[in-house]
């Protein structure tokens, strides 16, 4: 549990006497130790330090925030400099330690019940020259690993709140490793805590020299700058939030969670993700019987034919829904754009969605940023009325705080109208899908849109995933996919979306029956188990998902061809299973080259897996029926 002790040294250095603490995640493996340095003319710093099973994670580093606080007359009335540094002159005035261990339901998922386990401290604290401004150091050890953020409780004198900077350091051990991406769709560098350029996306995913991994990451950013991660300029291994400019607050009102997840493997951090979930609040959506996870292909010719083409394919393919992309209501980049009219000839979307109800296929529409500011108090409630489950928004911008707030606004509208979400372009989720679930999907990667080498692509898993569902947009037939045609039958199970889109730049006339497409078929898109059975990012991983009591295992590798055991030892035991094994073969004569063979095996089964260079193989397992 969590508890408060004293002392007056840490290295040597005098810290401030009563503002030591230390918390413990429940299985003892996490340490967090808080406390104060004080320096000449009494300013103070706030420090930390994170340890796993005695091994260092973050070295001593420092908590910081920077305020103007230019919006608070009470503030200029006190003639409080403008633009102090606000930990400087803050003193504890209590340390509460609380604990909880409870489990809720996701409406979907990578597991059917999730566990909400840790330990609390809230450290309470004043600015020693005007205790009427208050703020709490909030911090949370789970095992899956440390959570920490500013709180600044209701204050009628003192209720606006100016971020400029948040300053929290991430002091890492020397030799540390982190793979780089500098915006959400980037590609990946493994890099030394040296010599970046710019800043780096976040989850930051890092390999520490003592055999540890971790992962920095963002939770509940709902009203806030999104915080990117850069290299400190004065000290080396040394990472510093940076923010995406400032964030005018209200309080009572908390800035976003930073989150330092560990783990022995790095499979680990993408099982326990589910943290970043935690971290935000329970459902606000009482009734939630409309929103429903599913497979989605895009239309690529926007015609009626076409359509009706498309939703037989979905249909036969065990799909759920279809995506009309972008100008299908005109010039998406223009304001004068009407997202309730038809702008294109040869498209009755009436007809479609009542041809797609009676085939069991709904219908998803793209809408860009501009026609969703100018119509979005009432263009969700029109596509209900349609008959429409989804809303695509696309070329949104993101970072600010005026941005946040208003994607946050407009997955809350959505909501209100039964309307489901996937969001494109350059954002990332931070784990409010739990909050409000209507939010299926976000792009924020470098997906096929990209067309991305089998790398990247074991690398993914490992980052952006952390964060939580990603619309890789899965393509099968298109000739520029830089992997074989196994390797993105595997994607299916390995990268995780409720709203799973699959053959993204594919049109049914290019399927000719190939019989392992019956694996997507079979594939669902929300899940009651996960595990990562093994894996190294940018190398390879072997997924397994269970939805009922079916499994689905995916493995891919990188561009270099690879051996690998993979024992089937997650099933249960005694249990016999039928396995249909999909899996590169260049002797197979159809245009993909891929082989099926069906195997009985259980848990004691051990299979060969070679794996072709950027190649893979999709397993689909399910108990075999005694005669």
């Amino acid at each position: 549990m969590a508890y408060v002790f004293f002392f007056f040294s840490v290295n040597g250095q005098t810290i401030v006497r009563g503002s030591q603490a230390r918390i413990t995640s429940p299985d003892k493996h996490l340490v967090l130790e808080f406390y104060q340095k004080s320096a000449p003319g009494n300013k103070k710093t706030m420090c930390y330090s994170v340890s796993y099973k005695d091994k260092s994670v973050i070295r001593e580093s420092v908590l910081d925030l920077q305020l103007d606080n230019h919006l608070s007359e009470s503030a200029m009335a006190l003639k409080i400099d403008q633009h102090e540094k606000w930990c400087e002159n803050l003193a504890v005035t209590g340390i509460d330690s609380t604990a909880k261990d409870t489990s809720w339901k996701p409406v979907y998922g990578e597991k059917s019940m999730i566990r909400d386990h840790y330990n609390a401290l809230t450290i309470k604290m004043v600015k020693d020259d005007h205790p009427i401004y208050k703020m709490n150091v909030e911090i949370r050890a789970y095992n899956e690993g440390i959570a920490f953020r500013f709180f600044f409780p209701e204050n009628e004198k003192g209720t606006y709140y100016r971020i400029v900077t948040e300053n929290t350091t991430f002091s890492l051990p020397p030799d540390t490793k982190a793979w780089v991406a500098r915006w959400a769709q980037a590609p990946y560098q493994k890099l030394p805590l040296s010599n970046w350029q710019g800043e780096s996306e976040r989850p930051l995913t890092l390999e520490l020299p003592n055999g540890l991994y971790a992962c920095l990451a963002e939770a509940q950013m709902v009203d806030y700058a999104r915080t990117k991660f850069k290299l400190s300029n004065t000290g080396p291994n040394t990472i510093v939030t940076s923010m995406d400019g400032a964030a005018d607050l209200i309080s009572p009102v908390g800035t976003p969670w930073r989150v330092i997840m560990v783990a022995e493997k790095a499979g680990d951090l993408i099982q326990n993700n589910n943290l970043i979930l935690n971290l935000n609040e329970p459902g606000k959506i009482k009734d939630t019987k409309w929103i429903k996870p599913g497979k989605i292909m895009r239309v690529m010719s926007q015609t009626t034919a076409d359509a009706k083409a498309n939703i037989d394919f979905a249909a036969q393919h065990n799909l759920q829904y279809i995506l009309f992309d972008w100008k299908w209501y005109g010039p998406a980049f223009s304001f004068s754009s009407d997202a309730t009219k038809v702008a294109i000839p040869n498209f009755d979307l009436p007809g479609i969605i009542r041809y797609g109800e009676e085939k069991g296929i709904g219908v998803w529409l793209y809408v860009n940023q501009q026609a969703l500011v100018a119509q979005s108090d009432s263009l969700f409630a029109v596509y209900q009325k349609w008959g429409v489950k989804g809303v695509k928004f696309g070329f949104v911008q993101v970072g600010s705080h005026r941005w946040t707030t208003w994607i946050e606004k407009a997955i809350q509208q959505a909501a209100a109208a039964h309307i489901m979400v996937n969001i494109h372009d350059d954002w990332r989720p931070t784990g409010e899908q739990r909050t409000w679930p209507n939010l299926m999907s976000a792009e924020g990667i470098r997906g096929n849109e990209e067309m991305p080498d089998a790398t990247h692509n074991t690398v993914l898993p490992f980052t952006r995933y952390i964060a939580g569902a990603a619309d890789y947009t899965i393509c099968y037939f298109d000739k520029r996919i830089k992997t074989t045609h196994a390797h993105q039958l595997a994607l299916a199970v390995i990268y995780y979306s409720p709203l799973q889109t699959l053959y993204w730049y594919d049109k049914p006339s290019a399927a000719h029956n190939e019989p392992e497409l019956e694996f997507w078929d079979k594939i669902p898109a929300t899940w009651d188990e996960t595990r990562i059975i093994q894996g190294k990012p940018g190398e390879y991983i072997t997924t397994t998902r269970r939805s009922g009591k079916d499994w689905f295992v995916g493995t891919i590798t990188n561009n270099d061809p690879r051996s690998l055991k993979l024992a089937l030892d997650f099933l249960p035991k005694g249990r016999k299973y039928l396995a249909t094994l999909c899996a590169d073969n260049a002797k197979v004569s159809t245009v993909t080259h891929v082989g099926m063979e069906k195997l009985k095996v259980d848990s004691r089964t051990v299979l060969d897996v070679s794996l072709a260079a950027s190649g893979g193989q999709a397993i689909y397992l399910t108990p075999e029926i005694n005669p």
